[in-house]
């Protein structure tokens, strides 16, 4: 194969190594950020008026009132983005749940988030089990 321009082939693979590597930086603790960067408190509600609202609080790399703080540390820097929402344009299932509902808000890897979960549908339920190590007893 003969190229016409071996200059700009060589700007392209170039340009294009760049990019890989500034797309894989800051990867080394699962996806950016500093591990200590992580303070999030949880509130987690069993659903019904009677029912007690339980409160976590959880600092990476491994502190605060969530059992396992260490562990939950490990998980949760494991997953690419755990508090992103369900897509607007996805399709999900009629499936219910149960009524609990979880909120988180803090610092995750330097970010301020306010994160709710519910199960109301079966791309909730799915969203909810992605972290549901962090709702111990929900």
């Amino acid at each position: 194969m003969r190229y016409c321009c071996p200059s700009l082939l060589a700007s392209l693979v170039a340009l294009g190594l760049a990019a890989l590597a500034a797309g894989c930086m800051g990867r080394g603790t699962g996806g950016g950020g500093k591990a200590g960067s992580t303070q999030l408190e949880i509130s987690i509600s069993l659903g019904g008026k009677e029912s007690p609202t339980r409160l976590w609080t959880l600092q990476c790399p491994a502190g605060g009132t969530l059992p396992d703080p260490a562990r939950a540390c490990r998980r949760l820097e494991a997953l690419d983005d755990p508090f992103a929402p369900v897509p607007k344009s996805v399709a999900c299932t009629a499936i219910y749940g149960g009524p609990q509902l979880a909120a988180v808000r803090g610092m995750f890897r330097g970010r301020s988030i306010n994160a709710r979960f519910a199960r109301g549908n079966g791309c909730e339920i799915a969203r909810w089990n992605r972290v549901r190590f962090l709702f111990p007893g929900a």
